[in-house]
């Protein structure tokens, strides 16, 4: 699943190609899932693009009038429709400045008109100060739950979180509020640190990159890494439906 640093870095190189073109053409397939009727889509024709942008996990397209959300979920994909479309194609966005294509094989990705703003508050927002950690780990949830939670903070996918806590070296099977201040205040600045260190890493290894995930580059969360960079062997360990990747590096609070 493409999370933060990937959408960001799309969210750029389509802005970059696309800004000021007006959208000619939207075909949505009838078996893509979306917040309004297919037709209600086509109100998006004639309109100007602004800007692409990312909100938490979803990517937002704000054109002149209105803004089409999508939120790529596992597989869901972005490419340049130059040709026919790509098997599984759920949305065609045909520009005068190029065409855009959203596959997805298994049909999850989610497109919404004009979706609600949420008062959550973005893993990389300024809102995500001292104050907001301290709140954020009044809770009997484990620290990496807490993560994942989008209704908590969003942005924050299942490879990041591993990352951040290794990164603050907290196990993710502690109980958040047993995790010390001091502690917390790692886990913040590496929140920070991680997510704008990948991005950069994405933006550097594929600079037109708008679809797909990269992973290669990261510490722990990577399946081909047996070692996490100080040396220390990386354990898998499934939790919650989930992969979760850690070392007898992270601390355990609340044991």
């Amino acid at each position: 699943m493409p999370e933060l640093p990937d959408l960001e870095v799309f969210s750029r190189n389509l802005t970059a190609k696309l800004k000021g073109a007006v959208l000619r053409t939207v075909v949505l397939n009838k078996a893509a899932k979306a917040n309004s009727p297919a037709k209600s889509f086509q109100q998006l024709r004639g309109q100007k693009l602004k800007k692409v942008y990312r909100e938490g996990k979803e990517l937002r397209f704000a054109f002149t009038k209105d803004i089409l959300g999508m939120h790529l979920m596992l597989h869901g994909k972005l490419y340049w429709l130059e040709d026919k479309p790509a098997p599984h194609t759920l949305l065609q966005l045909e520009f005068d400045k190029g065409s855009l294509g959203l596959a997805d094989f298994q049909g999850q990705a989610r497109l919404s008109l004009n979706p609600e703003e949420s008062d959550v508050p973005d893993a990389l927002s300024p809102a995500v100060n001292a104050g907001f950690w301290k709140n954020l780990v009044n809770s009997k949830a484990t620290i990496k739950n807490l993560l994942l939670d989008q209704k908590q903070i969003r942005g924050i996918g299942n490879a990041y979180a591993d990352e951040i806590l290794w990164e603050a070296r907290i196990s993710p099977f502690s109980i958040a509020n047993r995790i010390p201040p001091a502690a917390i205040k790692k886990l913040a600045a590496a929140t920070r640190k991680v997510l704008n260190n990948a991005i950069k890493q994405v933006a550097k290894r594929s600079p037109d990159i708008i679809g797909g995930e990269l992973r290669d580059f990261l510490s722990i969360h990577n399946a081909k890494q047996k070692l996490s960079p100080a040396g220390a062997p990386i354990h898998q360990k499934m939790a919650g439906g989930r992969k979760t990747y850690y070392t007898d590096e992270q601390e355990m609070y609340g044991k």
